[in-house]
């Protein structure tokens, strides 16, 4: 079973230009299970905070299929992260190095349209 944290409103912005996208999550629930992948492996209360950053280049993407009815336009995108977890039953907390550090190899930012929204 998974568990999605919601996005809490002012969590997501946009900068006014419309190619920043900034999400950043407090408290999000998600679970440790240090011993896993053994079969006897607990599951342990732990939280994270994170900011993710992306920034729209100027090199398009465009991906369509409509036998599957699904488009996706948008641009090449830079993404950075920065994190935090946090283990209170064993008082473990981790930190990432800072966003302005952090580089993803491949990121993309655009529209996606599918199902009966879709239209060729």
């Amino acid at each position: 079973m998974y568990w999605v944290a919601p996005v809490p409103d002012g969590a997501l912005t946009f900068s006014a230009d419309g190619k920043t996208a900034t999400l950043v999550m407090k408290n999000v629930p998600v679970v440790d299970q240090p011993k896993w992948p053994a079969m006897d492996a607990e599951a342990t209360p732990a939280f994270m905070d994170y900011k993710l950053q992306f920034k729209a280049g100027s090199e398009p993407v465009k991906n369509e299929d409509a036998t599957r009815m699904y488009r996706f336009a948008g641009f090449k995108a830079s993404v950075q992260l920065e994190a935090t977890v946090r283990v209170p039953s064993i008082g473990f907390e981790w930190k990432s190095d800072p966003l302005e550090t952090s580089k993803a190899d491949f990121g993309v930012m655009g529209e996606e349209v599918n199902g009966k929204y879709y239209s060729p």
